[in-house]
C-alpha cells in the first residue's frame, strides 16, 4: 500500500508529539513494515492518517444511520402517543349539562 500524496504532505507538517500520536495508534501489518524498514516513518505516518479518515468517514455515515433511526422512532412513539390520546379522548364519556 502505497501513501496518497495529499496525506504524505500532511503528515511532513506534523509536529513531533503529534507523528508520535499516530505511531502509538498503528496496528495490524503497519508498524511490522516500519520495522522492517520496508517503508519509512513519514510514509507510515501518512498511510496512518489516511486510515484514520476512512474509519472516521465510515463513523460518520454510521453515526447518522443512527441518527436517523433514532429520529424515526421518536417520531413513531409520538404519534402513538397521539393515537391513544385522541383514542381515549374519543370514547371517554361525555358530562351532559346541567339544566338550572
Amino acid at each position: 500500500m502505497k501513501a496518497d500524496p495529499k496525506y504524505i504532505e500532511m503528515a511532513l507538517k506534523l509536529s513531533g508529539p503529534q507523528k508520535e500520536r499516530l505511531l502509538s495508534r498503528m496496528t495490524g501489518k503497519l508498524p511490522k513494515r516500519l520495522l522492517k524498514d520496508k517503508i519509512d516513518i513519514d510514509e507510515a505516518i501518512a498511510i496512518q492518517l489516511e486510515i484514520e479518515d476512512e474509519q472516521l468517514q465510515e463513523w460518520r455515515k454510521q453515526m447518522q444511520l443512527i441518527k436517523n433511526k433514532s429520529k424515526k422512532v421518536a417520531e413513531e412513539k409520538d404519534n402513538a402517543a397521539k393515537m391513544t390520546k385522541l383514542t381515549e379522548k374519543a370514547n371517554s364519556p361525555t358530562k351532559p349539562k346541567q339544566t338550572a
